[in-house]
């Protein structure tokens, strides 16, 4: 157990150490580097189940802090992406005797290929990321188990769309432009902790009882979405973001399941440099 979690760290450090070297060999050249940073949070509603903690569906809301930053090289097809992410939430069970408190930290990176089309100011992209999902669930109600860790890594598709448009006269008299997006991501594979169906923590970490805890998932066991409908706009000096944002994350390990569905609305601000 503690040998699969050492290698789960390892690899995370890997892919820091990597995305660090190959973003100074990449863009430290006399192209002209393009960079966009993305503030943005999200509130909105989340439905949550854990059948290690409650059979039951915890409702309740859910905030969320992002940071998205871009690098492209002007006549190059391909771009770097950073995805910093943090959420908390808290659920309550239908019949309100119980409470639950969820926390995650996602830390993301990879590159994706963009792609012309016949169409003026539409823009594909296509590519990948590595996503590591660290945090968990705390349930009120439970005397033993209480708790229960969320901790992943995940190798995940991505594509996007952009449509670049003019805003009509009588917004901008100035000709400025606005950006429809649409953005999603799937696991495709990767591995996660988690307990064995009746295993407790304290045989996990204090016995080192192993019973399949770190577990090779795929698109079938974790078939899960993230995906966003966003607007970028110009006001006054500024360029700003509104949008949608959903993610479902479902998983079915060990003879447990979970997921955790967000609806959430999505307001931000672009800074290009």
């Amino acid at each position: 157990m503690k040998r699969s979690l050492l290698y789960i760290l390892m690899c995370l450090c890997a892919v820091a150490t990597f995305a660090q070297n190959n973003e100074t060999s990449v863009f430290d050249d006399s192209a002209r580097v393009r960079k966009t940073d993305v503030y943005s949070l999200a509130i909105g509603g989340t439905n949550i189940l854990d059948t290690y903690l409650s059979p039951e569906n915890y409702t309740g809301s859910e905030v969320r802090f992002l940071f998205q930053s871009t690098r492209a090289k002007d006549g190059k097809a391909w771009e770097r992406k950073l995805l910093l992410e943090l959420y908390v939430s808290t659920q309550q069970a239908k019949a309100k005797e119980a409470d639950e408190l969820a926390a995650m930290l996602r830390a993301g990176y990879g590159a994706e290929r963009g792609f012309t089309t016949n169409i003026d100011g539409l823009t594909l992209k296509a590519g990948g990321q590595a996503l590591f999902n660290l945090g968990g669930l705390y349930n009120t109600r439970n005397g033993n188990n209480p708790a229960q860790a969320r901790i992943g890594l995940n190798i995940c598709p991505t594509v996007c769309a952009n449509y670049s448009f003019l805003l009509p006269s009588f917004i901008s008299k100035s000709g400025k432009t606005a950006t429809l997006r649409y953005s999603a991501s799937a696991p495709l594979f990767g591995l996660m902790f988690s307990p064995n169906y009746g295993q407790s923590y304290y045989e996990i970490f204090t016995k080192g009882n192993y019973d399949h805890n770190c577990v090779p998932t795929t698109i079938f066991s974790t078939p899960s979405l993230r995906h966003s409908l966003t607007l970028d706009f110009p006001l006054g000096k500024h360029t700003f973001r509104i949008g949608y944002l959903g993610d479902y994350d479902q998983a079915k390990v060990n003879n447990l399941k979970y997921h955790s569905y967000t609806h959430a609305l999505l307001l931000g601000m672009v800074i290009n440099k």
